[in-house]
């Protein structure tokens, strides 16, 4: 599918003028997946330094009182990410991806600066714990409208054949931040004194978060808006709310597919925020080494998810990937876990990598996927409305509970749980449609009428443009 610009660019069989094509397609993908980059490093890095920042902004009695305050205040971030998904999300569906991913980086940017730059509780008393939540707030409000954004950002604008590939970005730029994030915390934690690491050392990953989120900004500010968006537009008025209504009325099912493919996120933040805090409480590893092995780890995700979402569009979406990937968790998570109670340090790496093999899997090809379950005038809606939610319920807290097991003298609850969810969502995964097509298909769903509709209206403007869509 391609809007009038694209269309008048394109090489003609019939024998029309070719006009040469601006290569706007590699700035979009740049835009998309580096922002996306930069939004998640500012959500990650929170959770990885909880425990070193925790006693100088929620000082207690205990370590441990003041790690969980820290923790609770990193959860109302997710506590506002539905909120944010469920209101923001049919803006995007109404004005645009564009605009929600430009608003939704600056919001994270922000929030990284101020928990970067506010002096600690011995300094400004209860106002630096209050910050902290204003950022968090803030921080929540911004991903909260991201994800789905971007995701359809990026499915719209790939190649028919390449949706897969491109949808993976937006994971793998998840887990490149999530890998600069761990390394920016593996770095600090190794570089300072634990008294310099605690009185200000652990700042600088969240101001060098907000300085990239500058970066993200304008990159974001320069993309172009998506076709399949403008072809939907030129027929579509509905307000947000109208639109949300559309959404919970005629797309229930798709609602609780999506809801399924986003909820081993409760795996991916235990692994990507807990894991090195984890080894630590359980195991008496040390803080700076967990994190450079978690690096190694995360090194693989970002390798796995683009491959499988390149062989996504080869082999289809639903038969390998989520389902594969959710066994895989399930059969792993346990012994992984138990596995960490022998020492070394090859055998933290070998526990971290292989959690992220399987979550590789799954992380590649779910954003894709979604994005093909709605049609273009719902799709941020139904992606935001599903993937908010299960997010704050059970990403968001996933390392509260973790830490409460460990807590109560039960680690190895931590892996029932996170089975437990991976293997319900499993048995939703086989009602899937198969959404992957090797042909050109012209929409993003597998039947779209209000983007066919706008297509018609723009093709019939000028008979190049009608010319160049018969082609297809």
């Amino acid at each position: 599918m391609k809007t009038s610009k694209e269309a008048v660019s394109s090489p003609d069989p019939l024998g029309l003028p070719e006009v040469p094509e601006p290569p706007r397609r590699t700035v979009n993908m740049v835009a998309g997946t580096i922002g996306h980059f930069v939004e998640w490093y500012d959500w990650y890095i929170y959770g990885l330094l909880a425990a070193v920042f925790s006693s100088q902004i929620f000082p207690s009695d205990s370590p441990f009182a003041s790690l969980i305050a820290a923790l609770l205040t990193y959860a109302v971030g997710f506590v506002v990410r539905p909120l944010s998904g469920i209101i923001i999300s049919p803006l995007a569906d109404r004005f645009g991806r564009r605009l929600i991913l430009t608003l939704s980086i600056s919001g994270m940017a922000l929030g990284a600066l101020i928990i970067g730059l506010t002096p600690s509780f011995a300094t400004i008393g209860y106002a630096a714990p209050i910050l902290f939540l204003v950022a968090r707030i803030l921080q929540g409000i911004s991903a909260g409208s991201e994800a789905q954004s971007a995701i359809a950002f990026m499915v719209e604008h790939a190649p028919a054949n390449r949706r897969g590939l491109f949808g993976s970005f937006s994971n793998m730029a998840s887990g490149f931040a999530t890998l600069a994030a761990t390394g920016a915390a593996a770095m600090v934690t190794s570089s300072f004194t634990p008294a310099d690491l605690a009185a200000w050392g652990w700042r600088i990953p969240f101001v060098a978060g907000g300085i990239l989120g500058v970066v993200g900004l304008i990159l974001r500010a320069r993309a172009e808006e998506t076709p399949e968006f403008e072809a939907t537009a030129l027929v579509d008025q509905k307000s947000a709310p109208a639109r949300l209504m559309d959404l919970l009325r005629e797309h229930p099912k798709a609602l609780l597919q999506a809801a399924a493919l986003s909820a081993p996120a409760v795996a991916y933040y235990t692994w990507a925020t807990f894991l090195p805090t984890y080894a630590k409480l359980t195991t008496g590893r040390d803080l700076s080494s967990t994190l450079a092995g978690s690096v190694i780890g995360l090194a693989l995700l970002v390798i796995i998810v683009p491959i499988c979402g390149a062989l996504s569009d080869r082999l289809g979406r639903r038969k390998i990937f989520p389902i594969i990937g959710a066994i895989g968790m399930i059969v792993l998570f346990y012994p992984l876990l138990l596995l960490l109670n022998q020492p070394g340090f090859g055998v933290y790496v070998l526990v971290s990598a292989s959690g992220w093999v399987v979550l590789g899997i799954w992380q590649s090809v779910y954003p894709t996927i979604q994005a093909e379950l709605f049609p273009a005038a719902v799709r941020v809606s139904g992606i935001g409305f599903a993937h908010q939610i299960v997010i704050a319920v059970f990403g968001g807290t996933a390392p509260l509970i973790a830490a409460a097991f460990v807590g109560a003298g039960q680690p190895m609850l931590v892996a029932v749980y996170m089975i437990a969810i991976v293997a319900l969502c499993l048995v939703v995964y086989f009602t899937l449609p198969e959404t992957g097509n090797r042909g050109d298909r012209v929409t993003v769903a597998l039947a779209d009428p209000e983007v066919l509709e706008g297509e018609h209206l723009v093709s019939s403007t000028s008979p190049a443009i009608d010319g160049a869509k018969r082609s297809r």
